[in-house]
């Protein structure tokens, strides 16, 4: 068996954590090391993880045994970093989306490509149980042919809990670049590309307050729409409606329902990695008030192990030995990006927007991957 894959972090902040926790407990990855400008943050992570290695980014750019680095910085300079870590010979995970901007993220592709090199791209939640089992149950018509999908996700905001959250409401950010990967990305997973957007935005309030830690009360400027009503038209035929908004006193996070010929299957929050699955069949008789609505709903098994963040560098560690395509692939994520700029255009012009990007049938991990295993 060859050596589990070294691993690098760049970026210490919030969601290192759970890249962290996740990556040094599968036994084919090593994490090496973890940096950050911030270098005092980089090794407060490294201590707690017990990763080796600590410093600034070179720390982990100039590690010879290192193959995979992960980018965990803001938006607005995932092209930048990830491009540095292509210079160094290495693979990119990056965190999504993969840039803000077409031209860059085409160009970082370019330059892996030309390099040898591989590019995968958050979100790795649709590799999960949640997805892959709804995914695999719509293969075998479950629910017949797939009509529609309805998503929602609606809150106050994420000043509720990040202690600077300001880049989440700048250009890159807002509901729609923050979490429409999630949503977006699971749908491209059940019915392939997207061909064409409308869409209608607005902006609750033109600025937002910091609420914990030590900015709380400091204001920030809200750069980009805070609510979208989304419509989304697939290559091969069906549709989606959705809503991102962060302008919401009422709490409705994770709703992803997708309704087909002979059911509604409803599967969990994109954001998460697994949860309650069901399959809800038509009516038999028509239902008259006050007579309650009461339907055949069944839960379909969950298959796969449950983890979380990390996933998809595992699957791609994998596939590099395996000498195998990996499924959150740089093209993947790159038409996540094309989509949600595309809605952006629809809601600036109010039209319905092509999204010129397609890709090929979405790769998919077994029922039987198994994270904790050691296979390398």
């Amino acid at each position: 068996m060859a050596a589990p894959v070294g691993v690098g972090l760049i970026g210490a902040g919030n969601i290192s954590d759970q890249y962290l926790r996740n990556l040094t407990g599968f036994p084919d990855v090593r994490v090496l090391a973890v940096g950050d400008l911030l270098e005092d943050r980089a090794r407060a992570q490294a201590a707690k993880y017990d990763v080796p290695r600590a410093g600034g980014v070179d720390v982990v750019l100039d590690d010879p045994d290192i193959d995979i680095v992960v980018n965990l910085t803001i938006p607005a300079v995932h092209v930048e970093v990830s491009e540095a870590i292509l210079a160094a010979g290495k693979h990119v995970w990056t965190e999504k989306p993969i840039g803000i901007d077409r031209d860059e993220s085409q160009r970082l592709l370019s330059k892996a490509d030309a390099a040898g090199l591989r590019v995968g791209v958050a979100p790795d939640t649709v590799l999960g149980p949640g997805v892959q089992t709804a995914k695999r149950a719509i293969a075998r018509g479950d629910i017949g042919r797939p009509l529609f999908a309805q998503t929602t996700f609606q809150w106050q905001g994420p000043e509720l809990f990040h202690p600077n959250p300001g880049f989440l409401y700048a250009k890159g950010g807002g509901p729609l670049l923050d979490m429409g990967p999630y949503y977006v990305s699971a749908l491209v997973h059940v019915f392939g590309p997207v061909a064409a957007v409308a869409a209608l935005g607005l902006q609750g309030t033109p600025t937002r307050r910091v609420q914990v830690g030590e900015l709380a009360g400091q204001e920030f400027a809200v750069e980009i729409p805070s609510t979208l009503s989304v419509l989304m038209d697939f290559e091969h035929g069906a549709q989606a409606q959705s809503l991102y908004s962060t302008d919401s006193p009422l709490y409705r996070h994770g709703i992803v329902e997708i309704t087909g010929t002979e059911g509604t299957l409803v599967i969990p929050d994109p954001n998460t990695f697994g949860g309650p699955i069901t399959i809800t069949r038509p009516l038999t008789k028509m239902v008259v008030p006050p007579e309650p609505v009461v339907q055949d709903v069944f839960a379909v098994p969950q298959e796969g192990v449950l983890v979380g963040r990390g996933l998809g560098v595992l699957d791609m560690a994998r596939a590099i030995r395996d000498d195998r395509p990996h499924v959150a692939t740089g093209r993947f994520g790159y038409h996540v990006l094309d989509t949600l700029l595309s809605i952006e255009e629809a809601a600036e012009t109010r039209t319905f927007v092509n999204v010129e990007s397609t890709i090929d049938e979405v790769g998919a991990l077994p029922a039987d991957f198994d994270p904790h295993a050691a296979t390398l």
